[in-house]
């Protein structure tokens, strides 16, 4: 198994097969409306990867500046959004503490599933690491903006819990320190047969993730998921 800054220097395709297979309930753009009414926002979007927030988004929103420190996962995003003749997003490399626009230019600013990852690469930088990034996020924001933080809370879990210490840390500071809002949703993965589940869990997991039936002969993985989000 590669190693997740190996996945995303290196494995687009893979990684956002799998990706796209979460949350087939739809329940994150909800989870997004009960935040804030999408139509007609400008949206800075931090770690985007391969874009598979970005295509979420798109329809609903007027513009959408992505940005992700890997030119790999952006290059799949850029050809993914070309296919579907997407023209309303804008791709930038840029490290989360550094985003190429002015200040108070979006009403949304939006990390999904990249700051945690600090809690694990820089254990004793992280919260000068995150905190650094939302620091971004608020710079970036207009007065009233809101900015929304997604992580992970257990995969293969039908009730949320962070997956180790170190995030639960993370996750308590945010909102015990820093006074984030919060809620926690389902995006389960379903998969099209139990290969697929057992190959992409896999390969980015580390070993196939315990799967259940689902109509049709498909295959599905319980996913629990955190949002953080906080109004400039």
């Amino acid at each position: 198994m590669p190693d997740f800054a190996t996945i995303y220097a290196q494995h687009a395709e893979q990684y956002d097969q799998l990706v796209s297979r979460e949350d087939y309930q739809g329940n994150l753009l909800r989870a997004f409306r009960r935040i804030r009414q999408l139509p007609h926002l400008r949206v800075a979007e931090l770690g985007a990867g391969t874009g598979r927030i970005t295509r979420l988004l798109a329809s609903w929103v007027r513009t959408i500046h992505a940005c992700d420190g890997s030119a790999h996962m952006l290059a799949f995003a850029r050809q993914r959004l070309s296919e579907l003749a997407i023209g309303n997003v804008m791709l930038a490399v840029a490290d989360n503490a550094a985003l190429p626009l002015p200040n108070a230019y979006a009403d949304l600013a939006l990390a999904g599933w990249s700051f945690g990852h600090t809690t694990t690469w820089e254990p004793n930088r992280w919260q000068v690491r995150i905190g650094a990034a939302i620091g971004e996020m608020q710079r970036v924001l207009k007065p009233g903006g809101a900015a929304i933080i997604i992580e992970t809370l257990g995969t293969g879990r039908t009730e949320p819990a962070p997956p180790d210490q170190a995030l639960a840390n993370y996750y308590r500071w945010l909102e015990q320190d820093l006074g984030w809002q919060h809620m926690w949703i389902r995006t389960d993965y379903r998969f099209y047969s139990q290969q697929e589940a057992d190959d992409l869990t896999g390969f980015f997991f580390g070993s196939p993730a315990q799967t259940y039936p689902a109509p049709g002969g498909r295959v599905t993985v319980p996913e629990c998921t955190g949002i953080w989000w906080r109004i400039s």
